[in-house]
């Protein structure tokens, strides 16, 4: 239901607080006393069966049923076990919106009370925030719907959180460092209203410019990535996540098979959606701090420039445990140091130690070096009082100096004493002051960090390696229809080749033999040495060796020269498996030549399933004896060739080949490509739970899966929607055939040569400005879309050999050369309620019917997903456009104060009270 009536909870034109009574201990009485000291300014009741004339002179009514008019929010402080009643009570005159901050341990224990008041607020279809939670607090709207303890200022700062004590002390903490908040919620049990929803809603506030989240849970990944996406691309967000150690989770989630730390999947999908997840409350102010005053640098290279330099060493642990780099001087700041004589630990080298006898003239010299480095993003300066150095004075030069510097300045000014009004006058002038050079540097990672999620947001990926087709997809279901018909929950070695072959990853040449006869018949055709594995129901379950570690080898026999130990090895290892393991059926024994003497990089890479966030891609080390574990990264799907590299730079196993490899890159690529295939298949098969490729050897022959198991479960849902396959279609146009797809990604070049093509009239009519290029950022927007609340379906032509224009060739070499005719796009609201719709042709294409065909696919579309209205902007001179949208049913309307057409279409009727309110809403 998204933000159906939430603007109720956060601008309500009247309210009533249920079970507010003036004794000092009630809780209702409490919230009653923040809303008239927040000056809220609408029509306010209170309500209780007790019959009090009034509460802290607000007028009290003793039955819901009294209440004048139904107000827009009723704050719930009632006992738990009035509360199925007093929703049906608030339904009965109207009310759409509930806030609940009654609970405690009983709801915990009473199952039916909770079930109760979920089936009593479908029933009414309000909407419920709660229960258990502080409430809620937008200081601008003059809202304090909650218990906090002390007034809480208005800002730009969002916080929406989980619990409500911690809520609690976030006020405070806020308090003590003068930050204001523009919504503080926190949500509580989430009967109703969830965290996504939230994130929504504020979505659309402009005055929102940063969103502080507390998780405890993730619920509905698809819903919360899709919101947290949206909102990190127009805001700053800063995330704290409990429950990182199993002993700090309250739900009981399964583990992650083949991951050892559940807590890496929501550190992979926080990244993925543009958030900083910071450890503790406390960082995350220095966090917000920091990123709200400076941009983040071009890299992580920091100097660092101190009166001491134990401090800076301190400084340079943190830096380098973090991930950071110690910025190297180029020669022409090494030669200007030198010349200064200002290091006195080692002259010419980061980082620099001025001393105990540095002036502050001693430090603007530094800095004038220092900030002239191209090898340098960020600089640090740390000062320890002396009497040559006061705090104060050494401050009041650098901030005084500081517009000089084009680097940024990041400063640690230690104790507690004289260095605490020098910290204050460097937050008066804008530049980010810690208490210690381990928080500066902190400090710093977060910049460095922001630019990396930031940049796995908006960056535009190459052209995909490859494409899955209908009949891939057709036979792997087969394979996976058929297993499942036979009762069997995995693949076997055999048939998950199969689907490696289809999707065309390469696995070692191996024959299946149902026994000892049959091996020895294999050899005749089988190049050797050979090796041997007993195929059984237990090792085709991917990721089962990191439990059973010592088992994992008991079925594999190797380097076997001759075809009678061959022979012997499959009489073995039946025999063992049999005693061992007789519960587990043997399927077959596979046959492989060994892989030996190629100089080979033993990899892991596979696909594996998180209870709460869905599919999840993984990549490591590899190999039988070693502990993959050790070096295992993931990432959520769906992957792209630049997603895929960042995936591997986060491995052990990618530096090394980076490092040793005569030719990285061609290595490197080639395993990218492979985990985007995994990821193709991770949306391709949703029946597919986990696919495990070890070892995979990588060598000069390229890449092999010479080990891997596969096994089956209920359809996954990925957290971030995958590319939509079916929407493809093929049409013939003016005597051309012509493939209408959704956009991807990767089609950042097509989009490029197609905006070269186009007139200065047709990007006015389009963007109502002239746009000559576009930056890397448009490009990313246009490219890389939300399925979930976006669809852009681009036209494209296959182009014969040798008409490819030249920036384009590159990107179009894999996948034939194609050309870019025209594109239409939908941005739907969170509701589905209303989508705006934009469409642009290439100027020596007008008049063949392209536009009407990719507006009549985009019509259907958004019919199919059950938008209720579609709604655009045309230029008042754009008669065509004009034209088409009145013939495609289209009503048109002048504006004439912006002097452009509006036009609406009508897709669907609304379902429901709240579609119909939203639509009327919209269209107003």
């Amino acid at each position: 239901m998204a933000t159906q009536f939430l603007r109720r909870f956060f601008a309500p034109q009247s309210l009533v607080v249920i079970g507010a009574s003036p004794k000092p201990e009630s809780l209702g009485g409490v919230v009653l006393r923040n809303l008239l000291e927040g000056q809220f300014d609408k029509p306010l009741w209170a309500v209780n069966p007790r019959g009090y004339a009034d509460v802290h002179g607000v007028e009290c009514l003793r039955r819901i049923a009294d209440l004048p008019r139904p107000p827009d929010l009723a704050v719930i402080c009632s006992p738990l076990r009035s509360l199925p009643k007093v929703i049906d009570d608030l339904s009965a005159i109207g009310v759409r919106a509930a806030l609940i901050l009654s609970g405690g341990a009983s709801l915990e224990r009473e199952a039916s009370l909770r079930g109760r008041l979920q089936k009593a607020a479908r029933r009414s279809g309000m909407r419920v925030l709660g229960p258990e939670c502080l409430g809620v607090a937008v200081p601008s709207w003059r809202l304090n719907a909650t218990y906090a303890a002390q007034p809480i200022a208005d800002g730009s700062v969002a916080y929406l959180g989980q619990s409500g004590m911690l809520g609690n002390a976030m006020i405070d903490w806020a308090a003590g460092r003068e930050v204001g908040f523009s919504h503080l919620v926190t949500l509580g049990d989430s009967l109703d209203v969830r965290l996504p929803d939230v994130i929504d809603y504020l979505n659309l506030s402009s005055k929102c410019r940063a969103l502080l989240l507390h998780l405890e849970s993730i619920r509905n990944a698809r819903h919360f990535m899709t919101a947290l996406r949206d909102a990190s691309r127009n805001r700053l967000v800063l995330a704290i996540k409990s429950g990182r150690t199993p002993q700090a989770t309250l739900d009981q989630l399964p583990e992650t098979p083949g991951i050892e730390r559940r807590d890496a999947v929501i550190e992979a999908a926080l990244a993925r959606a543009g958030v900083v997840r910071v450890e503790d409350s406390d960082e995350l102010f220095d966090a917000l701090e920091t990123l709200s005053r400076l941009k983040p640098p071009r890299g992580d290279r920091l100097a660092i420039v101190s009166n001491g330099v134990g401090p800076a060493l301190l400084a340079i642990d943190k830096l380098i445990d973090g991930g950071g780099q110690l910025a190297e001087f180029g020669e022409t700041t090494v030669a200007a140091l030198l010349e200064a004589g200002l290091d006195v630990s080692r002259p010419g080298r980061n980082p620099i130690d001025l001393g105990g006898s540095a002036t502050p003239a001693d430090y603007l010299a530094a800095l004038d070096i220092v900030t002239r480095d191209p090898q340098v993003d960020a600089v640090l300066v740390l000062h320890a009082p002396t009497r040559l150095a006061p705090a104060q004075a050494t401050a009041e030069a650098l901030i005084t100096a500081r517009q000089r510097y084009r680097h940024r300045l990041l400063v640690s000014w230690m104790g507690l004493k004289e260095a605490l009004a020098a910290r204050a006058a460097f937050n008066r002038a804008g530049i980010p002051s810690y208490l210690s050079p381990e928080k500066a540097v902190r400090a710093f990672l977060h910049l460095v960090r922001y630019r990396r999620v930031q940049a796995l947001l908006h960056e535009t990926p190459p052209s995909l390696p490859f494409d899955s087709n209908t009949e891939i997809r057709q036979r792997c279901h087969a394979l996976i229809d058929a297993s499942l018909s036979r009762g069997r929950d995995r693949l076997t070695h055999e048939e998950t080749a199969q689907v490696l072959a289809a999707y065309g990853i390469e696995s070692a040449p191996s024959r299946y033999v149902a026994d000892f006869e049959e091996a020895e018949r294999a050899t005749q055709t089988l190049p050797g040495p050979w090796a041997v594995k007993v195929v059984h129901r237990d090792n085709c379950e991917p990721f089962r060796y990191w439990r059973e570690a010592s088992r994992q080898t008991s079925a594999l026999a190797q380097d076997l020269e001759q075809p009678g130990s061959v022979v012997d090895a499959v009489v073995r290892l039946g025999e063992r498996i049999a005693e061992t393991l007789p519960q587990s059926p043997i399927y077959s024994y596979c046959l492989q030549t060994m892989q030996r003497g190629k100089g080979s990089w033993q990899l892991s890479a596979g696909i594996t399933r998180d209870p709460e966030l869905g599919p999840v891609i993984v990549f490591g080390s590899g190999g039988y004896k070693i502990d993959v574990m050790a070096d295992r990264q993931i990432a959520l799907p769906p992957l792209n060739m630049r997603l895929a590299e960042e995936l591997i730079d986060r491995t052990r196993a990618g530096r090394l080949i980076r490092a040793h490899s005569e030719d990285a890159a061609a290595e490197i690529t080639q395993v990218a490509q492979l985990l985007v295939k995994l990821s193709q298949m991770a949306s391709d098969l949703p029946r597919l739970k986990g696919l495990e490729l070890n070892p995979l050897l990588l060598n000069r022959d390229g890449l092999t899966a010479v080990d891997f198991a596969l096994d089956l479960g209920e359809r996954a849902v990925q957290a971030i929607m995958p590319y939509p396959e079916e929407l493809r279609e093929t049409v013939t146009l003016a005597g051309s055939e012509v493939e209408v797809r959704p956009i991807r990604g990767e089609d950042a070049p097509l989009i490029t040569q197609f905006h070269t093509r186009l007139s200065e009239q047709s990007i006015r009519y389009r963007y109502f400005h002239h746009k000559a290029v576009l930056s890397m950022r448009e490009l990313a927007q246009l490219s890389q879309i939300n399925y979930d609340r976006q669809m852009a379906f681009i036209a494209v032509r296959r182009l014969p050999p040798g008409e490819a224009d030249e920036g384009h060739e590159m990107a179009a070499e894999k996948r034939g050369r194609e050309e870019m005719l025209g594109v239409v796009r939908v941005w739907n609201d969170p509701d589905n309620i209303r989508t705006e719709f934009s469409i642009i042709v290439r100027d020596d294409l007008h008049g063949i019917g392209l536009g009407r065909l990719l507006m009549e696919k985009m019509i259907r579309y958004s019919r199919q997903v059950g938008t209720l209205v579609m709604v655009g902007t045309v230029m008042t001179d754009n008669q065509p456009m004009r034209r088409l949208l009145k013939q495609l049913g289209f009503t048109l309307v002048t504006n004439l104060e912006e002097g452009v057409i509006e036009a609406t279409l009508k897709l669907n009727a609304p379902q429901s009270e709240w579609q119909r309110h939203r639509l009327e809403a919209a269209l107003d």
